[in-house]
């Protein structure tokens, strides 16, 4: 396993990270557990949750499944979307912030956070009433490091910009959106994430599974596939996705590597990227993108991702979550 400094810390982060929104919904505790062993035997030492994924309980399983074994883990999770139906069960607010991050405490079965971050940009809550609570999470020590997530270049640098000015804690990273099928981050936000010393933690690597080159229609979604699962996700199926996904596949065959490994391993070759997140239901799935630290990348191939998927640059992210 490969490790990279997260951001302008002394942090160290294994380049392949584990994501768990499944926990709990598309994988029950039981498997849930041996993807999170798995991962750990494997090098792994990233593991990213949430405080609404599956309704809190994949916090809630990592926490057991991380018993006797928390002093391995770089653990993250987040706050800030919609936790309840009150007008303060949202946002970055000090109240809401300050609950989470309890719950998130005692779900996880642990005193403390290695990297605390911001679901999303909130409007509505001034950024230096955010920032201010989480430098007393961090000076309370039970946060170690900050992240944003779902935050546009603007919005970052605001945030910077006003740590710096009143000596707050700042982000170390930004989590988004950003694989073959969505480039938008190299727009703007990257650029200034190598200027300010921010990692990039890209979620979506896969597109949701259209990088494995399993769709073939729009209409036609495989059994127990996220699309078949989550009807929702069929918003990102059109022929421009599809047709990608199956352009990767196909030269993935020709390399022989897996779609999914070769989609991984030119993520992980982007600047600013310290570690990818990747969901698994299965072992099997894991290990098969754990082949993507073995790959090497030419510049053929490298160019050849660059140029069929030179068009996802532009236009519409592929996932973007903020607040209602």
């Amino acid at each position: 396993m490969k490790y990279r400094r997260l951001g302008n810390s002394g942090l160290e982060v294994s380049a392949l990270g584990l994501g768990t929104n499944a926990f709990g919904k598309r994988a029950d505790q039981a498997v849930s557990t041996q993807i999170i062993h798995h991962a750990l035997d494997s090098g792994i030492n990233f593991l990213d949750t949430a405080n609404i994924y599956a309704g809190s309980e994949s916090e809630r399983i990592i926490g057991e499944a991380l018993n006797g074994k928390r002093h391995e883990v770089v653990l993250a999770t987040k706050a800030g979307l919609v936790k309840g139906n009150g007008p303060n069960s949202r946002g970055s607010s000090r109240g809401h912030l300050q609950q989470e991050l309890e719950e998130s405490l005692r779900r996880l079965r642990t005193d403390y956070i290695d990297l605390y971050q911001i679901h999303t940009f909130d409007p509505n809550t001034p950024l230096e009433e955010t920032l201010r609570t989480l430098d007393d999470m961090v000076r309370s020590g039970k946060v170690r490091y900050i992240g944003a997530s779902n935050y546009v270049a603007w919005e970052l640098m605001k945030a910077l910009g006003i740590s710096e000015l009143k000596g707050f804690t700042r982000y170390i990273s930004d989590q988004v959106s950003y694989s073959l099928a969505d480039r938008t981050p190299e727009r703007e936000l990257i650029p200034m994430c190598i200027d300010q010393g921010v990692s990039i933690i890209p979620y979506f690597p896969l597109a949701g599974g259209i990088l494995t080159g399993k769709y073939f229609a729009a209409d036609e979604v495989p059994s127990s596939s996220r699309a078949d699962t989550d009807p929702n996700f069929r918003r990102f199926l059109d022929d421009r996705t599809i047709t990608l996904g199956q352009n990767v596949s196909k030269l993935a065959t020709d390399c022989g590597y897996s779609p999914s490994a070769l989609s991984i391993a030119w993520l992980m070759d982007r600047p600013a990227v310290s570690t990818v997140i990747v969901g698994a239901t299965r072992v099997d799935q894991l290990e098969d993108n754990l082949k993507s630290m073995a790959i090497p990348l030419d510049p053929e191939i490298t160019q050849a991702l660059d140029q069929m998927s030179e068009p996802f640059r532009y236009g519409k992210r592929f996932a973007f979550y903020r607040l209602p």
